[in-house]
C-alpha cells in the first residue's frame, strides 16, 4: 500500500505597524519612546543603523 501525504504550510501573514525612523526623529537623529513609564532612546547612527537604549 502506497500512502501519499500532502504537506501543508501555514501562510498566515501578520501585519505590524511600520514607521519610518526619519519620521519618528522628525528629521533628526534621535527620538524618545515611552513604554510602561520607562523612556527609551532611539538613535540613527552615521552608518544608518538604529540603536535603542534605555
Amino acid at each position: 500500500m502506497n500512502m501519499h501525504v500532502a504537506e501543508t504550510t501555514s501562510t498566515t501573514t501578520e501585519v505590524f505597524p511600520t514607521y519610518h525612523a526619519e519620521e519618528l526623529t522628525r528629521g533628526g537623529i534621535q527620538a524618545r519612546i515611552l513604554l510602561n513609564g520607562q523612556i527609551y532612546s532611539l538613535r540613527i547612527t552615521r552608518a544608518g543603523k538604529l540603536i535603542l537604549t534605555k
